[in-house]
């Protein structure tokens, strides 16, 4: 357990969470912090020897914490119990150590940096996949396969053992429940060659037997949808103060949307895809139908 100051400053526990999510949660807490004195971004950012657009990434988790920072904008927002005061710098602390992927910096670019962080730490993923299987779902054969399309290189083993890294989540004490909803056209296309495609859309049946993951086929006999031609995840926390998340990958940067009309938007078609999908049982069924055609 850790702990985390809530909105006057008292100390609440919380359950451990990755770094990414702890600096979410302190950039949170310092701007309710900001905002109930009445204090602009501007000034805060004087009293960091800063700009508006720092305090900015600080509230929303975009970048870590210094302790002297942290020492000024308490003092500026008039938290100055000691009590409080080091609560806040253990919070920081904890938040500005490395995760597991932090080993890997050199490969990762940090926007995909930051996703790794709130994947790990999400207790609800929900998924639409359009062309690929979903890393968290892939067999280390298929994710070679996939990454060699991109890159070819010397550091092709570690870039695979990044995303079988990612997959641990899903078999820890308290796993994130994982619903995937996957186009037809993901079983259609034999990454890696026959073989490997069969393995994958097996081990695709295989996990979806776990009692945290569920995974649908949207047929083409849906017609169309209003995800076509996007692929999306939606992350959830269990702390009520952090919003969900949309994630939105592109080939050299992605978007974090957490504004609440894009959130009701992709919940919404998330929503419609669940039902135009087939069902749990019957998409296993066709996961093994598939794998087993010449």
């Amino acid at each position: 357990m850790t702990a985390e100051p809530d909105e006057i400053g008292r100390v609440q526990p919380v359950v451990d969470r990755g770094p990414t999510v702890l600096r979410i949660a302190l950039g949170g807490q310092l701007r309710k912090l900001r905002e109930s004195k009445g204090i602009t971004r501007e000034a805060a950012g004087d009293a960091i020897r800063g700009s508006h657009a720092k305090i900015s990434r600080l509230e929303l988790g975009r970048t870590g914490f210094k302790e002297r920072d942290i020492r000024d904008l308490l003092t500026l927002y008039g938290v100055h119990d000691p009590v409080e005061r080091a609560s806040f710098f253990e919070l920081a602390r904890q938040a500005s150590e490395p995760g597991w992927w932090h080993r890997y910096s050199d490969l990762l670019p940090s926007w995909f940096s930051t996703y790794l962080g709130l994947e790990q730490a999400a207790s609800q993923i929900r998924t639409y996949e359009a062309q690929l299987v979903p890393g968290l779902l892939q067999t280390p054969e298929y994710t070679r396969a996939i990454v060699t399309l991109g890159f070819d290189d010397a550091e092709t083993d570690r870039r695979v053992q990044v995303r079988q890294l990612r997959q641990d989540v899903l078999r820890r004490v308290d796993p994130p429940v994982v619903w995937a909803v996957i186009d037809e056209a993901v079983l259609h296309r034999p990454i890696g060659g026959r073989e490997v495609h069969r393995a994958q859309l097996r081990y695709l049946a295989e996990l979806s037997l776990l009692p945290n993951v569920t995974v649908q086929v949207l047929p083409y006999s849906a017609g169309g949808h209003a995800a076509a031609g996007s692929s999306f995840s939606i992350l959830r926390f269990g702390e009520p103060e952090l919003p969900d998340i949309v994630y939105l990958e592109q080939l050299t940067s992605a978007l974090y949307l957490e504004r609440r009309q894009d959130l009701a938007m992709y919940l919404s078609v998330m929503d419609q895809l669940s039902v135009q999908a087939e069902r749990p049982d019957r998409s296993r069924e066709i996961l093994l139908s598939y794998a087993e055609r010449d």
